[in-house]
């Protein structure tokens, strides 16, 4: 085994990352900064009581000033069948990535993707800046759970790789 010492260089935290499996969303936003969604990995479970999600953006992303004016974000948790939408939302292109899914609205006006895994639609209730990125601490206010088998998109080795529950 390979042993890292202090500091820890970025290069090797980030392989170190990749040996992580994350679930793929899309993070969407709608309010007085407009409609606007990225792919993201950086999500995760913070209580029950109140359901809440974190979520960490960059804040030299567009995205992060958008969805701290909105308030307002819904996490999309992607299937294997979302690759493709993944893609289109985590690239840079000027092209309207809402023509890919068919999307709706739940309480707080944030975008949901019809046949996401699951969607968990939120308010930003708090958040704090670590390093380069904010963490926003996101309260559930409504949520759809797909119908059928649970199933997953992760990105782990650099790749995505669909799951599904036995």
């Amino acid at each position: 085994m390979t042993e890292q010492t202090d500091p820890i260089r970025t290069e090797v935290y980030r392989e170190g990352m990749a040996r992580m499996g994350a679930a793929i969303t899309v993070l969407t936003t709608d309010g007085p900064a407009g409609k606007h969604g990225m792919t993201a990995s950086a999500v995760c479970s913070v209580t029950d009581t109140p359901p809440t999600l974190l979520i960490c953006v960059n804040r030299t992303s567009r995205s992060h000033d958008i969805i701290q004016q909105n308030g307002v974000v819904a996490v999309n948790v992607l299937a294997g069948r979302h690759q493709a939408l993944s893609t289109a939302f985590a690239g840079k292109g000027d092209a309207d990535r809402f023509d890919t899914g068919d999307w709706r609205s739940l309480a707080t006006g944030a975008p949901v993707l019809a046949d996401a895994s699951v969607a968990f639609d939120c308010k930003i209730t708090d958040s704090s800046p670590v390093g380069s990125h904010t963490v926003f601490f996101c309260e559930v206010q409504a949520m759809e759970l797909a119908e059928g088998q649970a199933e997953t998109l992760i990105w782990f080795g650099r790749d995505f790789h669909a799951l599904k529950a036995l």
